[in-house]
């Protein structure tokens, strides 16, 4: 198994990936792969040639089967202290045969030395119900500071 960025050369996996991370969430959505692909594409385009995503990818025999994608968000300055960004981490997802085999904790330890290295502040992650005991595993603890408004 190679644990690395993606590249172009993943887009059609990655957006394959995201599609079907999707409906087995949420089988009832009936979206059109297409018109998906094309908005995808598009926008992993700019991620992967970009200096705000970061997308890690586990591969295994050339196929991509895990990744977890990372946006940096910058902070406002403050006075006597050097500001970092944070990462804010999203569609952290491996494909159902590769689950329970320690991959996904493997790529979030991988990031974790990237973001230590990148001198980011920390790491955030808003995790489904069932994604709790993954990230509580991998070091994750609850943050009861953050506050939503829905629009």
């Amino acid at each position: 198994m190679q644990i690395r960025l993606a590249t172009e050369r993943d887009i059609d996996q990655l957006i394959r990936m995201r599609y079907d991370f999707t409906l087995e969430y949420a089988p009832e959505i009936n979206a059109d792969y297409e018109i998906f692909y094309l908005e995808c594409k598009t926008f992993l385009e700019k991620a992967i040639t970009g200096a705000r995503w970061f997308i890690w990818v586990a591969e295994v025999d050339e196929k991509v089967v895990s990744h977890i994608y990372i946006q940096l968000i910058d902070k406002v300055p403050r006075p006597g202290r050097i500001t970092y960004p944070f990462g804010y981490v999203t569609n952290v997802y491996t494909l159902p045969l590769f689950r329970s085999k320690g991959i996904g904790s493997q790529i979030i330890k991988s990031v974790e030395r990237w973001a230590k290295e990148g001198n980011l502040e920390f790491l955030i992650v808003w995790p489904s119900m069932e994604g709790v005991p993954f990230y509580e595993r991998n070091g994750y603890a609850n943050a009861a500071e953050a506050m939503e408004l829905h629009l």
